[in-house]
């Protein structure tokens, strides 16, 4: 896991904001549960019901400058972020416990216009323990989950204060990895 404050200026994040709002955003179904964040999906679409990833819409051309800016954190082509998951958080929005598809890689977000608290347990969740790792992640910031902090932890977004954005990079699964 690795966490940057600042990644974005105050003119970027505003220019990210005002493309979000612009974009057809809808409440996600996740098997027969509706989920309160509303999204936008690039490269692809999750299918709950079967568990496999379809073929979605490209990406917004106004995203490329982000995402190459992303490419360039990340030290990955800008070609091989190949998914991107635009959200939008009501106030009060929470994201329950998961790991992101398998389809992918490294996942890279992209805090925009409010604070949010990322928690973070091991994977199966030990119920003797319960550990649980805590990160706020404010605006105009970007964190990475790769590697055992992508497979051997799930994460979870605690209900929202404030109005939030993010987008969600990812890279296809590396089919050649060994292991963790």
């Amino acid at each position: 896991m690795v966490f940057q404050k600042q990644f974005l200026n105050e003119e970027e994040e505003q220019a990210l904001i005002a493309t979000i709002r612009s974009l057809p955003l809808y409440a996600t179904r996740y098997k027969q549960y509706l989920a309160r964040r509303r999204v936008a999906s690039f490269g692809g679409s999750y299918d709950f019901d079967a568990n496999r990833l379809l073929l979605g819409a490209d990406l917004d051309p106004r995203l490329h400058p982000v995402r190459d800016q992303v490419a360039q954190w990340v030290v990955v082509a800008p070609q091989d972020l190949v998914h991107a998951l635009v959200a939008d958080y009501a106030p009060g929005t929470p994201l329950g416990w998961y790991r992101d598809v398998p389809d992918f890689e490294i996942i890279v977000g992209v805090s925009l216009g409010g604070h949010a608290l990322l928690r973070f347990r091991p994977y199966p969740d030990d119920p003797a323990t319960h550990k649980v790792v805590q990160l706020e992640v404010a605006p105009r910031s970007i964190y990475k989950i790769a590697a055992k902090a992508r497979w051997a932890w799930q994460h979870s977004v605690a209900p929202t204060t404030e109005l939030r954005w993010s987008i969600t990079f990812r890279t296809r699964m590396n089919r050649s990895r060994n292991g963790v």
